[in-house]
């Protein structure tokens, strides 16, 4: 799949502004971390662009997340095991199928989390503009728990040793 069609089927099934803006950031993410850790850049690309593409519709059943995304890539004729596994690893923890065994899904289950925490950061920021965060605005609020709560600290913190 390319990216072109990730974005085509990202945006036929996923309304939310934010949530889009939530799966280009980790897309972004997964790209530079494919050419870091020797991956395929684009396919990387297209799992952290697809990773939350069925979020909407699969919020009160968590169960349900990601394997709703999986199917509608096979539908769509995807057969790349490596891209459809990465997408499933994305929800192992709901349910229960692959959980992450290779660098790419790794990848995945890390910045997924990493990504919101960074934009959490940036809206606090008197001027709301990514490129004016630094490191050290990250590590400031990282030390404040009650500061985005809901981002999964310990999720994050495995990037060091899974990475």
């Amino acid at each position: 799949m390319t990216k072109q069609q990730a974005l085509e089927l990202l945006h036929e099934k996923l309304q939310s502004p934010n949530l889009r803006k939530h799966c280009y950031a980790v897309g972004a993410v997964m790209k530079a971390l494919a050419m870091r850790l020797d991956g395929d850049p684009e396919k990387w690309e297209v799992v952290g662009l697809l990773h939350d593409g069925d979020y909407e519709m699969t919020k009160s059943d968590p169960n349900k997340h990601t394997l709703l995304m999986h199917e509608w890539l096979k539908e769509k004729g995807e057969t790349d095991e490596e891209l459809l596994a990465a997408i499933l690893s994305h929800n192992y923890v709901h349910t229960g199928q692959n959980p992450p065994a290779n660098k790419m899904e790794w990848a995945l289950y890390c910045c997924d989390e990493l990504t919101g925490f960074i934009i959490a950061v940036t809206l606090v920021r008197p001027e709301k503009r990514l490129s004016s965060v630094t490191l050290e605005n990250v590590l400031k609020k990282w030390g404040e728990k009650d500061f985005a709560a809901a981002v999964k600290r310990e999720q994050i913190e495995e990037c060091d040793a899974r990475l």
